[in-house]
């Protein structure tokens, strides 16, 4: 019975255990790897952009309705059927008055047989639907060079002609460029169909090892000349600038570092044969895909393509499926914006393309594009509008839209600069505080802006 005591006291008794080294606690506690999940850190450089581009989107849908008239010109009172059939997301008479927002854009005026009002673009917005025609064509070499550098990056060497096709105006190609680019280049493409699939696909005919150079390997070459930082350092680095706030401690700063160590595979190499199943070669595709990545929005115009588009590319190029999930990983690198489309549009915009918003190394093309916000930016207030170009009068049977004078708005070509006349009053010609277009139109089109910022929001 005594020992059976004894026994059980020893048994409650706690028991003094050694203390784990502090290698280890450190270890428990603490990791020197990337997290696989992090939240997203807004900048607001960014987001802004894609606040104007949201405007920017809609006015080009609104501007191919017009254009696919016979007569580049529509009536009024069809916009509300039409914007309805996009989804553009307007209620009704919303289409309407969402045009007066945009007068250096659309022009509306009376038909002189009809007496009904229409709506044309302006000379400056078919200006720069020129501009932007020229530099599409001006760099057509240089969209085939970046169509085969895309192909080559798959695994097989063909991409489907549907992917490329939806992504074609990131990548400055032509729509027709099925038969401008690929079978005007048989010696470059092969263009053929799947046999199970009945899927069209790009063929690269011959890999061109001069184009199997990545723009990360140019930019780290010019890092070490300029800033002559140490060769082990800069040979598998990627130029990383996290966002404001982000908050970076010392064992995350720990694991970037040893991240950029980490050697890969270029994107361009075909990895079938290797053998991935070992740690180390995880290591190495992990990193290989945010090269692929790199390397994608490098071929990109504007350096930015939305993360649906990239999905389009995630089997023949070896990325992962969370691909959201992955870029946060690397906000250093990429920045995921939902902002533009009521937060179901993600787009990934390189960060050491852009400074302050504005692309460092601008062309031709992006610049022609960024002229279309500039217009759609351009106030509504300062326009050159006829001060009795159009009151909305509504009966209790019947609603029309009632025009006053078919005098149209004046543009001036030469530049995108907005000038005033004044009158002996002081005031703005063609502006009046009694005008039934003043008074009624654009405050309506500002509680349109509104209603649809708080719906943003609630999003």
């Amino acid at each position: 019975m005594l020992v059976l005591f004894s026994y059980t006291r020893n048994l409650l008794k706690p028991r003094s255990s050694s203390p784990l080294p502090f290698t280890s606690i450190m270890h428990m506690s603490q990791s020197t790897s990337i997290p696989k999940k992090q939240d997203r850190v807004r900048d607001h450089g960014f987001d802004n952009y894609m606040e104007a581009e949201k405007k920017t989107r809609k006015v080009l849908k609104f501007q191919s309705l017009i254009l696919s008239q016979p007569s580049q010109t529509l009536p009024i009172s069809r916009f509300d059927s039409l914007a309805r059939r996009l989804g553009l997301g307007f209620k009704e008479n919303e289409a309407a008055a969402y045009l007066l927002k945009f007068p250096h854009v659309f022009e509306i005026y009376e038909h002189p047989v009809l007496r009904i009002l229409f709506c044309r673009l302006t000379q400056k917005a078919l200006l720069q639907i020129e501009q932007e025609k020229q530099a599409l064509h001006a760099q057509l070499p240089d969209a085939v060079t970046r169509l085969r550098k895309l192909v080559m990056m798959s695994n097989t060497g063909r991409l489907r002609l549907e992917h490329v096709r939806i992504a074609r105006k990131e990548f400055g190609l032509p729509d027709d460029f099925e038969y401008s680019v690929i079978l005007k280049y048989p010696e470059l493409f092969r263009l053929f169909d799947a046999r199970d699939t009945r899927n069209k696909y790009i063929e690269i005919v011959e890999r061109d090892p001069e184009l199997a150079i990545c723009a990360i390997e140019k930019v780290r070459e010019r890092e070490y000349r300029e800033k002559g930082l140490d060769a082990e350092d800069v040979r598998f680095s990627f130029l990383v600038n996290f966002p404001p706030g982000f908050k970076i401690g010392k064992y995350y700063r720990i694991a970037v570092w040893k991240w950029q160590r980490v050697p890969y595979w270029s994107p361009y190499e075909n990895v079938s044969g290797y053998d991935l199943r070992s740690l180390e070669a995880l290591k190495r595709m992990e990193k290989r895909a945010v090269a692929t990545i790199h390397e994608l929005l490098s071929l990109t115009v504007e350096k930015k393509i939305s993360l649906e588009r990239i999905a389009h590319f995630r089997m023949a190029m070896n990325l992962p499926k969370k691909l959201k999930d992955f870029l946060l990983q690397h906000q250093g690198i990429f920045y995921v914006s939902t902002r533009g489309n009521y937060g179901k549009l993600h787009t990934v915009f390189l960060r050491e393309a852009y400074r302050k918003g504005e692309l460092i190394e601008p062309n031709d093309l992006y610049l022609a594009r960024r002229k279309l916000g500039e217009l759609v930016l351009l106030s509504s207030r300062k326009a050159k509008v006829d001060k009795e170009l159009v009151s909305y009068r509504r009966d209790t049977e019947v609603d029309d839209i009632v025009c006053v004078r078919p005098d149209y708005m004046e543009n001036d070509v030469k530049d995108f600069g907005v000038e005033y006349e004044i009158d002996h009053d002081g005031r703005r010609e063609g502006y009046s505080l009694d005008s039934d277009f003043v008074s009624d139109d654009i405050d309506e089109t500002e509680d349109l802006d509104e209603r649809m910022d708080e719906k943003e929001d609630t999003v």
